[in-house]
Order: structure tokens, then sequence, then C-alpha cells
């Protein structure tokens, strides 16, 4: 089996923009998001495979909720293989566009500077 993922959400501060994105769709499409957050903690990133892609050129993975809803949640698995969220949207064209993956990398960065601060 498997090991399981902590999933850890990118927070600043006083600001949680993964949780206030999600808390901010409806109840159904919060609904599928914890669903696959819920298969990650409990059986690993590898159980979901259908809904995940590697975003080419980048460090980055998305999470791809499919359907009529189209979301993405992008992430990076921890050097302690956690499964850190960074960012999340409504894909609303074709290929995600450049600003939501530069505000991914963005995210990145700021908290990869706090790791290496708490060390």
């Amino acid at each position: 089996m498997e090991n399981k993922h902590e999933v850890i959400y990118f927070a600043y501060i006083d600001k949680n923009p993964v949780k206030e994105f999600i808390a901010g769709l409806d109840i159904n499409q919060q609904t599928k998001i914890f669903r696959l957050f819920r298969l990650i903690a409990n059986y690993g990133i590898n159980s979901i495979p259908q809904h995940t892609r590697k975003i080419t050129n980048t460090p980055l993975w998305e999470i791809r909720i499919l359907g009529n809803d189209n979301i993405r949640i992008i992430y990076i698995i921890t050097k302690k293989q956690n499964i850190l969220i960074l960012h999340g949207f409504i894909k609303k064209t074709r290929k995600t566009e450049m600003k939501e993956i530069q505000n991914a990398i963005r995210r990145l960065k700021e908290w990869s500077r706090a790791i290496d601060i708490d060390k």
C-alpha cells in the first residue's frame, strides 16, 4: 500500500487563499474537491491518477475536477511526501493560463523561503 499524504494548504499569516477559493464554490463542487483530498490523505496521490496531470516545464501538478465544473487545484509533493495545495481556480480556456501557473509558482517560492527561515 502506498504511503498516505497529508494535504496542506498554502497560507499567509492572515489569509488562506486556497481555502477561500474552495469556500466560494458551491457545495457540490466543494464535495468533489474534499472527496479527492480524502482519497489522497487515505490512499496517496496515486489513488486518483485520472484526476492528476503534470504541468509541463514546472515542478507543479494539478488536480482536475472534470465535467461542467472544470476546477483546477495546483499542488506539489513536498520532500516529506505531503501534498502542498498552492492555488485553485476555475479553468476557462483549453490550456491552463500562464497567470494561474505563475501565481502557484510565486506561492511555492514564498513557501520555500518560509521553510528555509524555519530551519
